[in-house]
């Protein structure tokens, strides 16, 4: 969850890029940066954990030994065009990627987000905006906690982003920039979402 009052910091309410990681640095809780605004981001439920650790899984099975590694919502990414500095719950990292420093990266291939009622809307709104000025992106998911669907945008050779959506057990996941397939049925299960 974003909420969406800024975090007075030092008695400012607006930080510079050095201030932000500074806190970040020395904080308990995660937080988003935009526009020198800091946002504090609420911690993740049973469901979401399930459909993380399933996909972290399926993930790291079949990129192993790969040159594109996944990492959790423990990487920040900062998005130099618009300031953006957040934590995306999983994202995809390949050997030409660049990183800012060790605990900031810059070019993600791919980036999912674990939608809950709470953010779905700003993941598919105003953060999916944010998240097109990335030069290197090429797909964005979205897995829903609520019920079986994924959303997956991905970016056309006209330079256009298209929507593919799995809202059956029996589909499968592609990510088709790494040239993955992962069975929906494998993403939800232990989520109650099936039986």
């Amino acid at each position: 969850m974003i909420v969406r009052d800024p975090i007075p910091v030092y008695g400012k309410k607006l930080l510079t890029v050095e201030e932000y990681l500074d806190y970040e640095r020395k904080a308990t809780e995660k937080h988003e940066y935009y526009k020198g605004e800091v946002f504090a981001m609420a911690g993740a439920g049973r469901r979401h954990n399930i459909l993380f650790s399933n996909l972290f899984g399926e993930l790291t099975l079949q990129l192993r030994g790969k040159s594109c590694k996944p990492y959790g919502s423990d990487m920040r990414l900062h998005i130099p065009e618009n300031t953006l500095f957040t934590y995306p719950d999983i994202s995809i990292y390949c050997s030409d990627s660049k990183w800012l420093d060790d605990d900031n990266a810059l070019e993600p291939t791919v980036l999912i987000e674990i939608l809950s009622p709470s953010t779905k809307d700003y993941d598919r709104g105003g953060k999916f905006r944010l998240y097109r000025q990335i030069p290197t992106l090429k797909e964005y998911v979205l897995i829903d906690t609520e019920s079986v669907n994924i959303e997956t945008f991905r970016l056309n050779s006209s330079g256009n982003w298209e929507l593919e959506e799995q809202t059956d057990l029996e589909s499968i996941l592609k990510i088709t920039s790494l040239s993955l397939n992962i069975p929906v049925r494998e993403i939800y299960t232990g989520t109650k979402l099936i039986s």
